[in-house]
């Protein structure tokens, strides 16, 4: 059987997964068999963390929440419940932006609240 050097198509190959790991230290960015699994690793870790980006965000929107609630004398739990109750879905992320940035905004949307109903 003759020999196939695969020409230019086989470097482009290698060279493309050496650029993609190019800010790896030492023999992960210069070697192409290291290279391709940092890379295959890299793809796990972010397909991974797409993930677990959302639900550390989510975390942090009802932590900051929270704190805002207490702060006006209500609990987080409390507080999505009235609003579930009142049919007002609450968007955590704008909420907790509310929280953060305009303290004023966020008492008053709780001094609205009926206290009856939060308890």
């Amino acid at each position: 059987m003759t020999r196939v050097k695969r020409g230019y198509i086989a470097r482009k190959r290698r060279k493309k997964i050496l650029a993609f790991v190019s800010g790896s230290r030492g023999a992960h960015s210069k070697l192409f068999r290291t290279a391709n699994q940092r890379k295959a690793r890299a793809l796990v870790s972010a397909h991974r963390d797409r993930g677990k980006r959302k639900r550390d965000l989510r975390r942090l929107w009802i932590t900051r929440i929270n704190a805002a609630a207490r702060a006006n004398g209500v609990s987080y739990n409390r507080f999505i419940q009235y609003l579930y109750k009142r049919q007002l879905l609450p968007n955590r992320k704008t909420l907790a932006q509310i929280a953060v940035l305009d303290s004023n905004c966020f008492s008053t949307i709780l001094n609205n609240l009926s206290y009856d109903e939060i308890g």
